[in-house]
């Protein structure tokens, strides 16, 4: 009788702890591939969905994505309507003053996406075309910070890489500017024909997860990356999504600690 009412004890424990599991809310902008994006059946997928799973599974969570804009992710952060946000996002000092960041796990390179046979196969062809990029992003600050210097005719904001990549198809725009691996994935599709990358722009830009400024998480987020890196999980998650295996200094293997400066 005894055994029994400990069983029936222990199954009712065990029904509270899996109850009690807690729910991070994670902002995605979910048009991303392959660092984020929803699959046919509606459900998020990508590097960055891989490594945030990890991360809450690691932490005894469970992450709950939900899609947004892009320049709703920067609001839902400073807000606190999310724990934390991934979508390819650059660590900037002008970002850091008002969000927190856990440590990058991987260094980005721009890319100039173009029709073929557009005659762009440098930055330096971008002066006096029609240019576009994302809405806040770094790409789009990257571009205005060299308006004078590279002298493009127009600049064109988007909400989304599709209506960007629309204009690009029906020559709207000369060229649009965004992260080399959402561009390299994007035309590798069946309907992208006719796009290609131009030239590569390495930045050095660093992507990693941004959360509330101050978050209590930050630390725990963090030191799960870290293992992530020490154990080769983010390594794996790396081939996975990019096919290739990441070098052995790069940062996608190297534990860092939480950083105070884009540098």
């Amino acid at each position: 009788m005894l055994t029994g009412l400990a069983a029936a004890a222990l199954v009712a424990v065990s029904g509270l702890a899996a109850t009690a599991q807690e729910t991070l809310k994670i902002g995605s902008y979910p048009a991303n591939p392959p660092w984020e994006y929803k699959n046919e059946d509606g459900k998020f997928e990508g590097f960055e969905v891989d490594i945030i799973n990890e991360i809450a599974s690691r932490i005894g969570a469970e992450a709950e994505i939900s899609g947004l804009d892009f320049r709703a992710l920067f609001v839902a952060t400073a807000s606190r309507r999310v724990d934390a946000v991934i979508s390819s996002l650059t660590i900037t000092n002008e970002r850091l003053e008002a969000q927190s960041f856990t440590q990058p796990y991987f260094s980005g390179a721009l890319g100039v996406g173009t029709k073929d046979g557009a005659g762009i196969a440098s930055v330096a062809d971008l002066g006096g075309k029609r240019v576009g990029s994302i809405a806040t992003s770094f790409p789009e600050n990257w571009l205005k910070e060299r308006e004078g210097e590279i002298g493009y005719a127009s600049y064109s904001s988007y909400d989304s890489t599709a209506n960007m990549l629309t204009d690009l198809r029906s020559g709207r725009i000369d060229a649009a500017v965004n992260d080399i691996v959402g561009l390299r994935y994007a035309f590798n599709q069946e309907h992208m024909t006719g796009l290609s990358i131009a030239a590569e722009i390495p930045t050095g830009d660093k992507f990693a997860i941004m959360m509330p400024k101050g978050s209590e998480r930050l630390e725990a987020f963090n030191d799960a990356i870290s293992e992530m890196k020490t154990d080769g999980t983010m390594a794996k998650l790396y081939e996975k999504w990019f096919h290739v295996a990441p070098k052995a200094d790069s940062l996608t293997v190297t534990p860092l600690p939480v950083p105070t400066s884009a540098d």
